[in-house]
This record gives structure tokens, C-alpha cells and sequence, in this order.
């Protein structure tokens, strides 16, 4: 239960994971140091002190059997699905048991912070956002695989983008702002989603919020210092696993 400012708030983490990838085949269970990434993401997120709950939304019976077997929730969702908000939208159809707000967790997030589900939920709450987004700093140009940001003067989401954004066409950028996939929405913003149809922006950019923006709902953002990335293919691997190397080394 999340209490903030006299209120209490029953808060669902969700993991959407599906077993099929282009760029890195079976990605949910690859090793990510000793455990397959979508054990790792599971265990990070149990951590929050926050979650009420953690569930995997999964298409794979596998993966399923896999967190099952190691203590974790897990739940068959459709095949169909072409992207997590989806998959989150059939587990709130479905499961009988109410939350206030709902958080999706991308389950490539190898890096994620525990605490900073706390700040993607504050974030939604004190903002009155239908949604909030984490973002963090990043220097990296060139990388269509790391969706990149632009807010306005309130850390309000603007647009999400593969390519990089603001443009340096004229003059340099100090830094770009990324995504980092860990958003809290209200019940209603999710109900409402998997009714839109997907969006003309949504089908250049293959970002599945910009369909909220195009519909003016409001997502609200919170940077934060993160050196996270979601694994989208063998260079994201090799990052990701170099830091999770270095991180044990220290312990």
C-alpha cells in the first residue's frame, strides 16, 4: 500500500514479456548475469516497497512456468498483443481484484531502479496525469532502438521519437532525453487505450504512447539518473551486462 499525503493507494506492477523477438531471439530468457532477464526484471520489481503485487503478463508458457516455478505471479495473456500496454489492458479485464494505479515495467529494463517506481507513481498522483514516464539523460546519437523525448515547461510528455530529438541540425544538443520504461497509469487511461485505435504517429514512430498524446492525454515525467536501457538487441546485451559485472564486482 502507497501512502502519500493522507491517501492510500493500492498499486499493481505489471511485466509484460513476450517469448518471440527479432533482434534477440527467446530475449525474456536470456542470462543477465546468473538469472534469464525476465527473473531478474521480476526480482528488481519485487524489491519496490510500494507494489502491492508483481505479475507477468506473458504469452509463453514457458516464461509462465519459469516464474511460477521461482515464487514469482505470472499470467497467460493473448499471442496477439502487439505491444505491453495491450498485454496490460487484458490483465486489467480480467483480473477481479481492484488497484488504484497501475505500473508497467518494461520486462527489458535489466537496469531498473526499485526505487524509482515510487517516482513514476508520485509522479502520476501529484501531477494528476492520466500516465506518468520516467526519463533519464543520454548522450548516445544515432540509436533508433533507444526512444528518445522532448517535454514542455512542465515535464509534460510532447512526443517520443526513434530518431534524435530536439533536432541538432542548427545548433548542438547538451544532452537528449530518454525513455525509460517505467510508466504508472490510472485504471481508466489503460480501459480507455485499448479501445484507440492505433495512431498515425504510433504507426511511423512504432511507439505504442504516442497514441495517448495524439488522443490529448496527459503524461506527465519525473528524470532521473539512470544508467538504464531497455535490451533491444546484442550491443544493449553486452552494455547491460558489462554493468551488471561491474555491479557484483563491488559487492
Amino acid at each position: 500500500m502507497y501512502k502519500f499525503k493522507n491517501q492510500q493507494f493500492r498499486v499493481l506492477g505489471i511485466i509484460p514479456s513476450r517469448i518471440s523477438s527479432k533482434r534477440l531471439p527467446r530475449k525474456p530468457l536470456i542470462k543477465i548475469g546468473s538469472e534469464p532477464l525476465i527473473l531478474r526484471v521480476n526480482r528488481l520489481c519485487c524489491e519496490s516497497e510500494i507494489l502491492d503485487s508483481v505479475l507477468v503478463a506473458t504469452d509463453s508458457e514457458e516464461i509462465y512456468e519459469l516464474v511460477i516455478k521461482n515464487g514469482g505471479n505470472a499470467m497467460i495473456t493473448s499471442s496477439n498483443h502487439q505491444n505491453g500496454t495491450e498485454r496490460m489492458a487484458e490483465v486489467i479485464s480480467k483480473k477481479n481484484e481492484n488497484f488504484d494505479i497501475y505500473v508497467l515495467i518494461n520486462g527489458d529494463e535489466a537496469l531498473l531502479n526499485p526505487k524509482h517506481i515510487e517516482v513514476a507513481v508520485k509522479t502520476l498522483i501529484e501531477r494528476k496525469s492520466h500516465a506518468s514516464m520516467l526519463v533519464c539523460k543520454f548522450k548516445k546519437r544515432n540509436s533508433p532502438s533507444d526512444f528518445k523525448v522532448v517535454l514542455n515547461a512542465k515535464n509534460e510528455l510532447m512526443y517520443i521519437s526513434r530518431g534524435d530529438i530536439p533536432s541538432e541540425a542548427r545548433n548542438k544538443a547538451p544532452f537528449f532525453l530518454k525513455a525509460y520504461h517505467i510508466m504508472a497509469f490510472k485504471k481508466q487511461t489503460i480501459l480507455d487505450y485499448s479501445l484507440m485505435n492505433k495512431s498515425k504517429l504510433e504507426l511511423i514512430e512504432d511507439h505504442e504512447h504516442l497514441r495517448l498524446i495524439e488522443n490529448g492525454y496527459k503524461i506527465s515525467c519525473s528524470i532521473v539518473d539512470s544508467e538504464s536501457i531497455s535490451v533491444d538487441n546484442e550491443n544493449d546485451l553486452k552494455y547491460v551486462r558489462e554493468i551488471v559485472e561491474s555491479q557484483n564486482e563491488k559487492t
